[in-house]
């Protein structure tokens, strides 16, 4: 099973993305936490700025959506250039919907869980998505401590997938303690943040990391 590290630009320099990013080449995507102050409790930036990084980026981009009303807004992130748009189940009035038009936009389409959500819902629906976010943490900030009893969910998430071509995807609190945890329990595409942007060498934190789960 492949193995990919996703470095969160949320713990980057905000004056200095392109710089920053430039220090991470081993990595498979850079994550970008676009959030609203709606539907989580904090504002990072929106489409314009993603726009600017799929321009200036060397690696793909996974835009995570942690917005109101998603149906209307991620179609517009695909567009943009994003390699992978990724939704909040709980935001979404029609998730198949909105993930067939980030299909035909260009993208693949991600769907993410807040640690309370279920999963049998997405899973119902899983040939509709091309990743599963399980988030580890209450979404909306960086820096939090990684919840070991959402493993159960990862577990879940994986057999469903079986042997489908999605990704699934873990995000919070993955540090050099806590992704062999995660990797163990069937995830394969991590999301670290400081982890990575808080070393002295961020690129040799992502190949540590990338070791550690297996890759």
């Amino acid at each position: 099973m492949a193995v990919r590290i996703e470095p969160s630009i949320l713990s980057a320099d905000f004056a200095a993305f392109a710089a920053d990013i430039a220090r991470i080449p081993s990595a498979d995507l850079v994550h970008c936490d676009v959030m609203d102050n709606h539907f989580v409790p904090n504002l990072t930036f929106g489409l314009p700025m993603v726009q600017r990084l799929v321009a200036t980026s060397a690696q793909p981009l996974d835009v995570h959506l942690m917005i109101d009303d998603p149906d209307r807004w991620a179609p517009g992130y695909a567009e943009a250039g994003a390699h992978t748009v990724t939704f909040h189940a709980e935001a979404a009035g029609d998730a198949v919907a909105t993930a067939r038009a980030i299909r035909r936009a260009g993208a693949r389409a991600g769907i993410a869980l807040k640690p309370g959500t279920d999963a049998g819902s997405v899973l119902e629906a899983i040939d509709e998505f091309d990743q599963v976010l399980v988030m580890t943490v209450e979404p909306g900030f960086g820096g939090q401590s990684f919840r070991q009893d959402l493993m159960a969910k990862v577990r879940e998430v994986r057999a469903a997938i079986g042997g489908r071509d999605v990704w699934l995807q873990v995000d919070g609190g993955i540090g050099a303690d806590t992704i062999a945890i995660a990797a163990e329990a069937g995830a394969d595409t991590f999301v670290a943040g400081s982890a990575v942007f808080g070393a002295d060498d961020p690129d040799a934190a992502v190949q540590r990391l990338r070791r550690l789960a297996g890759g």
